[in-house]
């Protein structure tokens, strides 16, 4: 009779160990949700901010050209009141071009800084920066032409070579902050990964206690890979766990001919969102 109650307390016992388990794992599996939804929210703020951005870039240059157009009507007029118009439509002219080189100077600064990696959105950047280039030009022969025809404006002289100097030093600085860019975006795109048996594991304090990446871990141990080529890792072993938390539907272990397990990164930004250090327990 005693050995039967024995044998129901750790039948009981069993069961709790095994539910509190997979309250663990919901307990995880929620909280890699609520962390996904959080990056994919602040790339959707960052990427309408950028977007609302150029479209007031794109809305200022239109404004400058259909100004343009009522210079080179007006200028072909007389009086008083031609002059005024193309008084006018030259300050105009001069303050949305103004407007356009801060804004453009603001996505700039937006894109250092942010985790939204576009060569696309780069090339769009150095597009604008071109066409403020080419308007600058336009507006430099506008006044040439206005100055021939004795039509000073003595105010838009010392605004269109600050333009003029500002636009030089926009494109000597889109080089370097190329440079700055491509940087940042391959640090994003880094991760780093280990596999190993349970004692290598242990002598590289990487795993301590059952516990992986506590504090004085080899950081040497690991290997670096770009997570936007390396999607595949194989593992040299017919048995293999991961030890790190990442989303259970971004990758697959699967055996090959010989096996072996070799891992498949199916979603490579899922997969590394929670940790960009992969461990592996091989046996």
């Amino acid at each position: 009779m005693k050995k039967v109650m024995m044998m129901a307390v750790a039948a009981v016992m069993l069961t709790a160990c095994s539910e509190n388990s997979k309250k663990q794992q919901e307990a995880l599996l929620a909280q890699q949700r609520d962390s996904l939804s959080q990056i994919i929210a602040q790339k959707d703020s960052e990427i309408d901010d950028m977007l609302g951005t150029l479209n007031d870039i794109e809305e200022g240059f239109r404004e400058i050209s259909e100004a343009q157009g009522r210079v080179s009507v007006a200028k072909r007029g007389e009086g008083a009141s031609a002059a005024a118009r193309i008084k006018e439509n030259m300050e105009f002219i001069q303050s949305t071009m103004k407007q356009n080189q801060e804004l453009i100077g603001k996505l700039k600064q937006r894109l250092r800084e942010t985790t939204v990696a576009s060569e696309q959105l780069k090339r769009t950047i150095e597009n604008l920066t071109a066409e403020l280039e080419q308007k600058t030009n336009e507006i430099n022969q506008l006044r040439a032409e206005l100055q021939a025809k004795d039509i000073h404006i003595a105010e838009l002289g010392q605004t269109i070579e600050g333009l003029n100097t500002d636009v030089a030093t926009l494109k000597e600085d889109n080089t370097q902050k190329n440079e700055t860019i491509n940087s940042q975006d391959k640090q994003l795109n880094t991760a780093w990964f280990v596999f190993g048996t349970k004692k290598e594991l242990k002598e590289q304090k990487i795993l301590k206690d059952g516990k992986v990446l506590q504090q004085n871990f080899n950081k040497e141990y690991f290997t670096k890979i770009d997570i936007r080529v390396d999607k595949e890792i194989k593992l040299y072993s017919r048995n293999a766990e991961l030890l790190t938390a990442h989303p259970a539907s971004s990758y697959t272990l699967q055996r090959d001919a010989n096996k072996q397990y070799v891992l498949r990164i199916t979603n490579p930004e899922q997969f590394w969102s929670t940790s960009k250090y992969l461990v592996i327990l091989v046996k």
